[in-house]
């Protein structure tokens, strides 16, 4: 029975790794892709190895000078729509987990009502409020907009590491003779880290990538990556598309992705595992 065991144990690994392959191969082809010359991208034979590439579709890309704007109104975004909804999410999720008080039932059954509200049929009446308050065109209205997508499902996600932490480490440590801000602050919040850390890439990604909102609050010149990047592709296709430019600048708009995950891969696999003990 052992080997039996061992040959799915192997046959798991190896369907595994291809699996793996499958996934991280269009983000190799666009890498790739993004240093070869448009002549072999539309060549009959595919150029898998970019040994004759070079940096110039890169230099083509940033040589426009609307790849700085872009970027610098999603770092803006982005990051504050993570910071105010850990912020946001944390308290309430703290909240509906350590206190009992009354509505607390409801608010959670609102918490889960408004995740579960399609996007799409919110866009007139966001643009309006908006618009009343003279926020349309910039990063504070995108991110407030943002921030109240994110949050209900970041609260519930953070419910779940809050309540996986057993309050009975405060009540000692309050015996032990620290007030309760400084046995929350030293007790319970580095054990959250992991959590807030897993929470703060999913508003991370939201923001980065969303692309929708986006298009109907923001105007004129004032652009995310994402709109930056199909401006690119609409403007290339004014004319003959070329595929390594295009590629060059879908790279652009993921290395900032893979810069943070890098940062923070080791917290977030630990939040994702921590945050599936409890509830």
């Amino acid at each position: 029975m052992k080997w039996l065991h061992r040959a799915g144990r192997s046959l798991a690994s190896i369907l595994a790794i291809a699996v793996a392959l499958i996934w991280v191969f269009p983000v190799y082809w666009m890498i790739n892709s993004a240093f070869l010359p448009n002549t072999k991208l539309t060549a009959a034979t595919p150029t898998f190895l970019p040994f004759d590439g070079s940096l110039t579709n890169f230099k083509l890309v940033l040589g426009q000078g609307t790849f700085g704007a872009a970027l610098k109104m999603s770092l803006i975004i982005t990051l504050t729509t993570v910071f105010f909804t850990l912020l946001f999410a944390f308290l309430a999720a703290l909240a509906i987990s350590r206190y009992r008080f009354k509505g607390r039932k409801s608010f959670v059954l609102a918490v889960l009502f408004i995740q579960m509200l399609p996007a799409e049929g919110l866009f007139l009446a966001q643009y309006s409020m908006i618009r009343s308050v003279n926020l349309l065109g910039t990063a504070l209205g995108v991110s407030i907009i943002y921030i109240a997508a994110v949050v209900p499902f970041t609260v519930w996600m953070l419910r779940g590491f809050v309540a996986g932490i057993p309050a009975d480490l405060e009540e000692a440590a309050m015996v032990d003779g620290l007030s309760r801000t400084k046995a929350f602050f030293r007790i319970t919040f580095p054990l959250l880290a992991p959590g807030l850390v897993a929470s703060g890439v999913y508003a991370f990604l939201q923001a980065w990538n969303e692309f929708t909102v986006a298009l109907v609050l923001l105007q004129g010149d004032t652009k995310t990556l994402p709109l930056w990047l199909r401006a690119f592709i609409q403007q290339s296709s004014q004319h003959e598309i070329d595929w390594g430019q295009v590629m060059a600048a879908s790279t652009l708009v993921a290395v900032p992705v893979i810069i943070f995950f890098l940062l923070v891969q080791g917290r977030m696999t630990s939040g994702l595992v921590a945050g599936a003990v409890k509830g």
